[in-house]
């Protein structure tokens, strides 16, 4: 009669100096789980600087988020972000804000986001969403084939008249999807 053997199971390898860590040098660390809250800073603390100096402010909506993100840009950038921020409301007195991916946004109620800005090291990038429909177009392309840039550095004249004419413009546009 043969006998009854046990059904063999994989044996798991064991840990030696030489096996490989779980978490490695320079890993992410897991995704937060979809809708799970992130701590909110303590009152008063100062914005975390991200790269480039770009400030990180949680998402949200209104103006209160955006003025937190301006007031929070580094040096020369703060300034500009206030003006960029006042030409926006002067030409577009209707426009909604909010702050998302650590930027703020400029839309139209109904029709989507038209225009952000994000710091970089050397200057700001503003983004027209749908900036080649725009006339004469944001000198900077982009990989999406919609959307156009206008960089500003600290040294430059800010032709407001130019920037004014592609707000309006943009305004005037159904918002990009994508965002």
């Amino acid at each position: 009669m043969p006998s009854k053997a046990k059904p063999k199971t994989a044996k798991r390898p064991s840990r030696t100096a030489n096996a490989k860590p779980a978490v490695t040098k320079g890993a992410r660390a897991p995704a937060a789980k979809k809708g799970a809250k992130t701590k909110a800073p303590p009152a008063g603390a100062k914005p975390v600087l991200l790269s480039g100096g770009n400030p990180r402010i949680a998402k949200d909506e209104g103006d209160a988020p955006v003025q937190a993100y301006i007031a929070a840009m580094p040096g020369w950038k703060r300034g500009l972000g206030r003006r960029l921020d006042a030409l926006i409301v002067r030409t577009v007195p209707r426009v909604r804000k909010a702050v998302r991916w650590n930027s703020p946004f400029y839309g139209i109620e109904g029709q989507g986001w038209f225009l952000t800005f994000h710091c970089f090291a050397q200057y700001v990038k503003v983004t027209f969403l749908r900036g080649r429909s725009l006339l004469p177009r944001p000198p900077v392309a982009s990989k999406h084939p919609n959307v156009r840039y206008f960089h500003i550095h600290e040294d430059d004249s800010l032709d407001e008249e130019l920037l004014a004419n592609w707000i309006q413009q943009a305004s005037e546009l159904p918002g990009d999807p994508l965002f």
